[in-house]
């Protein structure tokens, strides 16, 4: 692939990446939240194949295979047992209206994105962080991170909670990827199962207060207590 044409498709890639987790943090609809995840998933592991193309880096793919295995498979499917079992479909009410939500979504990624971009050096003070394509690519890591941190803050559903984890996780990888790509094996595992181990609990923890008190919202937890 030549550089020019792998850095237009990683570019594409990385839009659609943006949009795809502004669906699933914002769907209201539960089922349709985790199906977006898959697909927001599918363009990350897309993503990490293409750098593995563009740097000659064979490794990357080992690292976009597992993030199918663990985030368009498993994840998605624990939150969909998640939700055939308690039967809830629709999102509990969050702290934020969907309106103003997806408002403050975007306002927030566009924002933080041309503020990431601009002064990349303050985070990555190196100069391959300064080069086109790691500075837009780091720009949007750091999104995607803060959209994660958005969705975590604002949501009370279970199921947006381990979305907002997910997003925050992935936006971690996607700073990883361009400035680490040749992490080690070891380090690269720990990455790929804490995703899963904190998802696992959540849900566990959540149908926990389902039993409890027959509701799945995280600001029910200090209920457990009394």
């Amino acid at each position: 692939m030549p550089a020019v044409q792998g850095i237009d498709v990683l570019a594409l890639l990385m839009i659609a990446h943006l949009l795809a987790s502004l669906v699933a943090s914002e769907l209201r609809n539960l089922r349709l939240s985790a199906w977006a995840l898959v697909v927001q998933a599918f363009f990350l592991a897309c993503i990490i194949a293409s750098y593995g193309v563009v740097w000659n880096n064979p490794s990357l793919f080992i690292w976009a295979f597992v993030t199918v295995l663990t985030k368009v498979i498993i994840i998605p499917s624990l939150l969909l047992h998640h939700i055939r079992v308690t039967g809830l479909t629709m999102e509990i009410r969050p702290l934020i209206g969907l309106r103003m939500s997806v408002l403050m979504s975007v306002f927030l990624v566009v924002a933080l994105y041309w503020l990431f971009r601009t002064y990349i050096y303050f985070i990555a003070p190196t100069i391959a962080a300064m080069m086109e394509p790691a500075r837009s690519n780091l720009a949007m890591a750091f999104c995607i991170f803060s959209l994660g941190m958005y969705v975590l803050i604002t949501r009370r559903d279970v199921v947006k909670v381990v979305v907002g984890f997910v997003l925050l996780e992935n936006g971690a990888h996607l700073a990883l990827i361009t400035l680490a790509p040749t992490l080690p094996a070891t380090t690269k595992l720990g990455i790929w199962t804490n995703v899963i181990i904190a998802a696992w609990l959540l849900i566990k923890l959540a149908e926990g207060i389902y039993k409890a008190l027959g509701v799945v919202d995280t600001l029910s937890l200090s209920e457990l207590k009394r």
